[in-house]
């Protein structure tokens, strides 16, 4: 079956482009790629040829093909297409996860959702066979618009199914429990995402999601892998790049837009992450 998908996506993709079918995306690339600063929202990206290297936090993770990766939460991370040619490109379904989606399923499942491996906010593991027949029924939808239209909401739901049982979707069945750690970071999360161009005090956010500062900070590493300062840097640094690579932001432009008060701090920090400073992205651009 991955053999199939591989040729039906091979076949149709140029580029990483949205598809016909609600919520799914086709990627092919014929290259390695540097790497590149991104948001990753809560999705599913299955690799069905070459490989992804994503590095989030301290951890650094290497995904190969047939192997699915799950985010619950929004993480910045840094990543590239490690293996590709014209010969093999680099292929990749994504179908972006709906929390709503996910809820529905437990008021219709209800406890027995909710099994063991709470794991982290990023999580990679070998796709199971019956994931990957939802995945093969989902693309094989873009060859239809009424289809796509009338029975892709049923196949996303079994695909949300499928990976709320999987032993990799631990965080996303503790994400239904309204109390449960992984709710809690995920509030904090968008906070830190609203404001992040401004000064927090992590003992304040702490106390606005109902955790002790301790607690909070323990927590948040382990669902995200990094602290929530670490967090809240990598999404003004994140921003940062887009700016220069615009080319409408001095340096210094850039810095004070994300919220830094020192551009030289800034250079720094942006040179430690990237490994080139500010103004040769710039020039890049």
């Amino acid at each position: 079956m991955l053999e199939e998908l591989i040729r039906c996506v091979e076949e149709t993709a140029d580029e990483s482009y949205p598809t016909i079918v609600d919520g799914l995306s086709v990627g092919k690339r014929t290259h390695p790629h540097t790497f590149e600063a991104l948001i990753y929202e809560p999705l599913v990206c299955l690799i069905l040829q070459g490989s992804k290297h994503t590095i989030i936090g301290n951890q650094d993770v290497h995904v190969c093909a047939g192997e699915c990766i799950i985010v619950s939460h929004p993480l910045p991370v840094v990543a590239r297409v490690a293996e590709a040619s014209p010969e093999r490109p680099f292929l990749s379904m994504v179908v972006h996860l709906d929390l709503s989606e996910l809820r529905s399923l437990y008021d219709t499942i209800g406890e027995g959702l909710l099994g063991p491996h709470p794991g982290q906010a990023f999580s990679a593991a070998a796709v199971q066979p019956e994931t990957l027949d939802v995945f093969a029924r989902y693309a094989a939808l873009a060859d239809d618009p009424d289809d796509a239209r009338v029975l892709a909401p049923l196949v996303r739901r079994e695909l949300h199914y499928r990976l709320l049982k999987a032993d990799s979707g631990g965080m996303l069945r503790q994400l239904l429990r309204r109390d449960s750690h992984a709710s809690s970071i995920a509030q904090a999360i968008q906070a830190l995402r609203q404001n992040y161009r401004h000064r927090l005090e992590m003992a304040e956010l702490a106390h606005a999601v109902g955790m002790s500062a301790s607690s909070f900070y323990r927590h948040f590493k382990d669902v995200t892998a990094t602290t929530p300062l670490q967090y809240q840097k990598d999404l003004r640094l994140t921003e940062a790049r887009r700016l220069l690579r615009d080319g409408e932001h001095t340096v210094s432009a850039a810095a004070y837009a994300v919220g830094y008060e020192s551009p030289s701090q800034f250079s720094r920090e942006y040179s430690r992450k990237f490994g080139a400073s500010p103004r040769s992205d710039r020039r890049s651009a």
